[in-house]
């Protein structure tokens, strides 16, 4: 009978360390298949119908061609050029937006409140007052095998209401976040390039990406900081070109002209997509690429040389 006991425990033993070895072996193939970098697709400021009908036409083949894992969108101009409405939510959803950020003209349709309060998806910037309708962060997923994201966003205070410091607000909410994800996005709605420029040396390093949007205006300054963090100063706007920043033009000059109040309208002709593609590592953190994507391009002519 011992040596039968002896004799079952062996082969139990032996049955238990092939049992690991598969499991092992299993962990190892996932690990091995896990994929290592992650492609996020922010699309700048979306002004009017324009806006959103080029997002629906162009952004299916974008998610083709770059492989994108996220895509962010900023939809405070949806409604008309100022606010969101739930039909430009609808239709930017099912182009492909996976999570909407905002900025200033968030709430300028009274009809959006309840979608603010309710939909996960949609966030506003964090540093407004305790009570405002929204949520200013949020943590999502990237896919199957990258993990999740967080997504913070901010407002500047210059030359932009007096709300509460958007430095300060970053370091709190990326304290929230630092034990459940390792990628962190920022969307810096802010008016002065200064400002943005100086959050994204602050944040460096503890964010993935600072990204800045409201100006409507795509900048070239593209970059990686030195501790790894992607940055751009504004990634500019999807809407009408033949405008004044999404605007029609002869009430914007209007304004300039007699300082007097002129009622702005969103323009229609002339449409561009504007956005900016990062590569992120999952493990890291951090971008290890980032580029701008503008659609269609602009006529520049011909270009001149130095020799000629």
């Amino acid at each position: 009978m011992r040596n039968f006991t002896l004799a079952i425990n062996v082969l139990l033993k032996s049955h238990l360390a092939e049992q690991l070895a598969s499991y092992q072996g299993f962990k190892k193939l996932q690990v091995m298949g896990k994929k290592k970098t992650a492609t996020i697709l922010f699309i700048g400021d979306v002004v009017g119908k324009p806006g959103v009908q080029i997002v629906s036409h162009l952004l299916k083949g974008l998610r083709t061609k770059h492989s994108v894992d996220l895509v962010i969108c900023n939809g405070e101009n949806t409604h008309n050029g100022k606010g969101m409405n739930k039909e430009a939510l609808h239709q930017l959803r099912e182009a492909g937006v996976d999570v909407f950020t905002g900025g200033n003209h968030t709430w300028n349709n009274f009809n959006f409140f309840e979608t603010l309060k309710t939909d996960p998806s949609v966030i506003r910037p964090l540093n407004y007052p305790r009570g405002v309708y929204g949520k200013g962060l949020g943590i999502f997923s990237m896919g199957e095998g990258l993990g999740d994201i967080g997504i913070i966003n901010l407002q500047g205070r210059t030359f932009m209401s007096s709300i509460d410091c958007p430095f300060r607000t970053a370091d709190w909410a990326i304290k929230q976040m630092k034990d459940k994800v390792t990628c962190i996005f920022v969307d810096m709605h802010a008016e002065a390039t200064a400002e943005k420029i100086a959050l994204g040396w602050y944040l460096d390093g503890k964010v993935s990406a600072v990204l800045g949007t409201h100006t409507h205006v795509q900048t070239a300054d593209e970059r990686i900081l030195p501790k790894g963090t992607g940055y751009c100063s504004d990634v500019g706007m999807t809407g009408p070109f033949e405008s004044v920043i999404g605007m029609q033009i002869k009430a914007a000059t209007d304004r300039f002209l007699y300082q007097t109040p002129h009622k702005y309208e969103c323009a229609e002709n002339d449409v561009h997509l504007s956005a900016v593609l990062l590569t992120l590592d999952t493990e890291t953190g951090k971008t290890t690429g980032i580029s701008r994507v503008f659609y269609p391009d602009f006529n520049r002519g011909e270009a001149l040389t130095s020799e000629k």
